[in-house]
């Protein structure tokens, strides 16, 4: 009984009956149900801002989706690029080889040069996540080629340089923002909408926003390597590269030197070994001066580089130790099995971090 009083009390002194919760009383006494919603006030300065609002945010969200579609194919058409140069065994392919990921590549400048066009006026860390993967991907392949054609590492700026492309004016970007702005100067002119007219409108927004999506991801004319002043009748648009990306696609490509070092021991090639471990100690130093950085990204693909730079250092040591008195064709076994041995000794030691 006093259980049942206490709860009495906190109720209001009686129970709530079940048809209580079901509907909603107003100050005259009406009842209404609650689903119910009151009409919306089209005239009212608050519905106009936030329609305002929701224009501006449905143009947010629909850039930042082409830039996922197009930071995607350039992942794709860059793994194109990094599987070719792999092709190349001697040096008779390598012409061949190096032509024909050139071309493959002003494929993947061409994707580039719409992001550029998207990201006009735009902050360029506000889509940065959306455009990450696509050009870390097309940072590892370009190194890789430059790597291979040239023996050396393409710097931050030559990067930059190598985006830079010369398109008309009248640009992608440009014509996105145009819209987006005319459609928001006819909202705030217009004080009243009728619910049919609402409609009416919303359809053929999401109508035009559509055809803007499937016209994006088709490839537009673009000039790469536009000199410093371009023609009247062109723009002339640069892509920026933060540092930190150029960093982590940077760490990807000496997974491919590490790749390439055990492909030239499979074709017989002792010399280029001892040319990429030197080559990616000195990257590896590289990254060791930054210290403690509190990026997650770096830290992972750091212990990453590590483990490509112990294997490509056994890889020398078994040639240069054991080199002689293995076959060419047994090699990699060696090499397969010095890892495992020193996986091995190790135990779990190497996981930690």
């Amino acid at each position: 009984m006093v259980r049942q009083d206490r709860s009495d009390r906190r109720s209001g002194g009686h129970k709530r009956g079940k048809g209580r919760d079901d509907h909603h009383y107003h100050h005259g006494g009406q009842k209404t149900s609650k689903t119910t919603k009151p009409p919306v006030n089209e005239n009212s300065p608050v519905i106009a801002v936030f329609r305002t609002f929701q224009t501006e945010l449905d143009s947010v969200h629909d850039k930042y989706e082409r830039l996922v579609k197009l930071s995607r194919d350039v992942t794709i058409d860059s793994k194109r690029v990094i599987f070719l140069l792999h092709r190349i065994s001697n040096d008779e392919k390598k012409q061949s080889v190096l032509e024909e990921a050139d071309s493959k590549i002003a494929n993947v400048k061409q994707r580039l040069c719409q992001i550029t066009q998207e990201l006009q006026g735009e902050d360029p860390y506000r889509y940065l996540r959306a455009i990450s993967p696509g050009v870390q991907e097309f940072i590892e392949a370009l190194l890789f080629y430059h790597y291979i054609k040239n023996n050396k590492l393409l710097g931050h700026k030559e990067l930059e340089q190598q985006l830079s492309f010369v398109v008309t004016n009248e640009s992608e970007g440009s014509k996105v923002n145009q819209a987006r702005d005319a459609g928001m100067k006819q909202q705030k002119g217009s004080d009243v909408k009728k619910p049919e007219e609402d409609t009416s409108e919303e359809t053929a927004t999401e109508t035009k926003t559509e055809a803007e999506n499937e016209s994006s991801t088709e490839p537009k004319s673009c000039v790469t390597g536009g000199g410093d002043e371009a023609p009247p009748e062109t723009l002339k648009i640069d892509m920026h590269i933060p540092p930190n990306e150029y960093m982590l696609g940077m760490a990807d490509f000496t997974g491919e030197l590490m790749r390439m070092c055990i492909n030239s021991v499979g074709s017989g090639d002792r010399e280029t070994p001892f040319q990429l471990v030197s080559f990616m100690r000195e990257i590896y130093d590289g990254f060791q001066l930054l210290g403690n950085t509190p990026n997650r990204e770096v830290v992972r693909k750091l212990y990453t580089m590590r483990q490509s730079l112990k294997k490509v250092e056994n890889t020398c040591y078994t040639l240069h130790v054991r080199g002689s008195e293995i076959p060419e064709h047994m090699l990699l076994d060696a090499i397969a099995s010095v890892e495992k041995g020193e996986r091995g000794f190790a135990g779990d030691g190497d996981g930690e971090e």
